[in-house]
């Protein structure tokens, strides 16, 4: 789901694309990790993200069973010795969204163009760190099973075909290629079966490259992370205490988690908060009362979401949170499609709404990007076999455990933040202040918002800090932060980095353990409607973070290619009526 978002993501080959067959590269070097983990790998070219030849890059996989491979690329960190970093890994959410959207969309050191070429970030979080994207579970982006020759249909099923040939019956769809083997069994189909292979990757990769991985550990992610960030790294840390044979301690320092999706039940009465009341800061309310009690009813009316929920939540059997998470979507979320017509990611935009910027999708699925990867197979953003494996447990009904799991990454001296961009409907910043209150960290109840001070002299947004824990609001910006306003995002990564206050990066936490800031007690700044788009954004527009709204002319050249997949980044599950950009639904 919400950035978990996810959904099904049909981010497949360009339509009518020539098919594709992937070999398989023949270059990979394998070395043993910590823990047994092989990983295969190979230094990538100066170019194809990284422009800067001083600045390593390498990708590859940690092969963590059998016929599950684990893709992963990684960045020296720019403005400092790499080997005297830190390492912090990224991850997307879905669950089955590819970590390439972190990496092309929001803080990687490049995106890419509509001319398909990548052009630098100079906001890239490699600017202070070491980092690691990893496309995780199995069969998400380059990650893979069993590659086999298929196609992806209009439904997101992956159809194998006997041969390396492309028939008119699958050409017809223009996705021909390599694809992983549609096996649920060759994927994790829960948040906490998904944890030991990100830590067996983990140990892959820091065994590989221990010169990367000397100086602490954070983990970065965002959306569906707010299930992934706190039982990974819970997992990480009960992994740490068994002192295993061959198995490498995870210094982990920080978590960081963007519009994260943790308690349903507290999230899809977000969904009524933001649209109905006491409603958004960009004074939208498009809603007659016709549409706002049925909004209600079907929340809180009986046997509805909320009941469904709780039902689920003492039940736990997979039909049950199946079906309450289905009809959650349909009767709750899926009201703000239906009546608005606006991005779940970025309520300022109808849809399609062009930002952030998808062109990178096409520029990974061409022959030349692939070979310099040592890509297995074609990439798509999110993969439809892990969102159904998923969505057939009623994962992203259950709250797994993700508010107990923080409170002991706090007790275990782990810094914890939770930001969130406060245009998001999907995982939105009203649902996720409530999840902040029920952390109870020490001393945050009597803790306030105050002003976020970054280099430009502009307020970006409000944090709420006790000692190793902070809620961020972050204004003007959609699900995916970094991308809408870098230079806050790095900042707030560098203070974190750091462990100095997140509001001024003056005071260093471990030397104040009662630190906390006083403000008040709600973040009270409103936006207006000065950035809301009432006119369909043309699909060529660029996105200018001075004014928080699209450039008034487009920098992209006029007349240029302009290829896309269906637009959004991490769309939702399978098996849903959910709009998929372009007038497609899926099955």
């Amino acid at each position: 789901m919400r950035g978990h978002s996810q959904g099904l993501a049909l981010a497949l080959l360009a339509t009518g694309a020539a098919a594709q067959f992937l070999p398989g590269p023949a270059d990979l070097i394998t070395k043993e990790g910590y823990a047994g983990i092989n990983v295969r790998y190979k230094e990538v070219p100066t170019g194809i993200c990284e422009l800067d030849p001083n600045v390593k890059s390498y990708s590859g996989y940690a092969d963590v069973a059998e016929n599950q491979h684990i893709f992963w690329w990684f960045f020296e960190a720019r403005n400092q010795d790499p080997t005297d970093a830190p390492l912090t890994v990224w991850i997307n959410g879905g669950p089955g969204s590819s970590s390439m959207i972190g990496l092309f969309q929001e803080l990687g050191p490049c995106g890419v163009g509509p001319d398909m070429k990548p052009f630098n970030n100079p906001y890239s979080w490699t600017n202070a760190s070491n980092m690691l994207f990893i496309d995780e579970p199995t069969m998400v982006g380059f990650s893979y099973s069993i590659p086999i020759p298929g196609y992806q249909d209009d439904s997101g099923y992956i159809i194998q075909l006997p041969n390396n040939t492309c028939p008119d019956y699958a050409e017809n769809f223009g996705t021909c290629g390599t694809y992983s083997k549609p096996d649920l069994a060759l994927t994790a189909n829960s948040t906490q079966g998904a944890a030991p292979n990100m830590w067996k990757t983990l140990q892959g990769f820091m065994g590989a490259f221990p010169q990367y991985s000397r100086a602490g550990f954070s983990f970065t992610t965002e959306s569906y992370g707010g299930h992934y960030g706190p039982v990974f790294n819970e997992y990480f840390v009960e992994q740490n205490k068994k002192n295993l044979p061959g198995a490498h301690k995870i210094d982990l320092e920080n978590v960081l988690i963007g519009n994260g999706w943790f308690d349903p039940l507290v999230q899809y009465q977000a969904y009524y908060n933001y649209s109905v009341y006491p409603g958004n800061t960009y004074d939208y309310d498009p809603y007659n009362d016709t549409v706002k009690a049925e909004w209600y009813n079907n929340l809180y009316g009986a046997g509805n979401c909320v009941d469904m929920t709780k039902q689920c939540y003492s039940d736990g059997r997979n039909s049950i949170c199946s079906r309450a998470d289905d009809f959650c979507y349909n009767k709750v979320e899926y009201l703000y499609d239906l009546y608005s017509g606006r991005d779940e990611y970025d309520m300022r935009y109808l849809i399609p709404d062009p930002f952030p910027y998808s062109y990178y999708v096409e520029y990974l699925n061409t022959p030349e990007v692939q070979a310099a990867i040592g890509a297995y197979q074609n990439f798509s953003e999110s993969s439809s076999t892990v969102s159904n494996s998923f969505g057939n447990t009623g994962d992203d009904d259950r709250e797994s455990g993700t508010i107990e799991a923080v409170r002991k990454l706090l007790k275990a001296g782990v810094q914890v933040m939770l930001y969130y961009g406060d245009a998001d409907f999907n995982c939105n910043w009203l649902g996720g202040q409530v999840i902040a209150d029920m952390v109870s960290a020490p001393g945050y109840s009597t803790a306030g918002f105050v002003n976020i001070t970054t280099s430009d002299d502009i307020v970006h947004g409000q944090v709420r800090q006790s000692g190793l824990f902070s809620f961020l609001r972050i204004y003007e910006s959609g699900h995916e932060v970094p991308f809408y306003q870098p230079l806050a995002a790095l900042e707030i990564f560098e203070r974190a980095l750091k462990q100095v206050d997140i509001a001024t990066g003056k005071q260093k936490i471990c030397d104040d353990k009662g630190y906390k800031t006083k403000g008040t007690p709600v973040s009270e700044f409103r936006e207006g409607n000065g950035t809301m788009q009432m006119e369909v954004t043309p699909k060529n527009a660029t996105y200018n973070t001075a004014l928080n709204a699209p450039d008034p002319t487009p920098t992209w050249t006029a007349g240029q290619k302009v290829k896309r997949g269906p637009n959004k980044r991490e769309l939702r599950k399978p098996g849903r009526p959910r709009k998929i950009w372009g007038g497609k639904r899926p099955a």
